[in-house]
């Protein structure tokens, strides 16, 4: 099973009563690189009034933080975080950054900003769904190159490497879920004559319209 990410982090602006509040995402995996990140932010919008955050990462047991940075409390760190829950997503920081515009907005109207804020900053994010898998090398004869390209092609892989030689040796990337019956599908097709081997296990994901092992 794989969980929702961000692979390339977008950002948004909000305006609120002459408040602006600027939204940024971060896809993040140990509080260490959070750590830094948000230092990074600080130093960048130096001068705005607050800089509150909320991240979700882990498998399993998620860790999830977060910060109202000065805001009162529960109505900036905590509703940024129930963005990020209500879009699936793990491996994730949201830091925004406001900059009080004179007029105060009430506990209301800021989670309302906030909120606001971390949706449209996410949804400017390419989310990909991060899938943990295999690096597998299929090497067969021309005959059966022909079946397997059909298998492959009925699973929507298309392969990441190909060498034509003697043989075909063709590179997928595929889930735990889909190594199983796919071995047993390319075992069936071509009689037991293709060769697969595991290279490395990896997490990968769909991007651009193809599979790409992630760092």
């Amino acid at each position: 099973m794989g969980y929702q990410t961000v692979y390339q982090g977008g950002g948004a602006e909000v305006v609120e009563k002459k408040s602006r509040f600027i939204a940024k995402v971060f896809p993040v995996g140990t509080e260490e690189e959070a750590a830094a990140i948000l230092e990074e932010v600080r130093k960048q919008y130096w001068d705005a009034r607050h800089h509150c955050w909320a991240y979700s990462m882990g498998e399993g047991q998620v860790q999830e933080r977060f910060s109202d940075d000065g805001e009162p409390s529960g109505t900036a760190g905590k509703p940024i975080l129930e963005v990020i829950r209500g879009q699936g997503l793990h491996g994730v920081m949201v830091i925004v950054i406001r900059y009080f515009g004179g007029t105060l907005l009430g506990t209301g109207g800021l989670v309302r900003a906030y909120s606001r804020a971390a949706k449209e900053a996410i949804l400017a994010s390419t989310v990909i769904c991060r899938e943990r898998g295999f690096l597998l090398n299929i090497t067969t004869d021309y005959t059966g190159l022909g079946k397997i390209q059909y298998l492959l092609g009925q699973r929507g892989i298309l392969p990441t490497d190909s060498r034509y030689t003697e043989t075909v040796e063709l590179d997928v990337l595929v889930s735990e879920e889909e190594e199983g019956r796919l071995r047993k599908e390319i075992t069936e097709a071509t009689s037991a004559q293709a060769k697969m081997t595991r290279v490395r296990e990896c997490f990968f994901a769909e991007i651009d319209g193809g599979r790409k092992v992630l760092g």
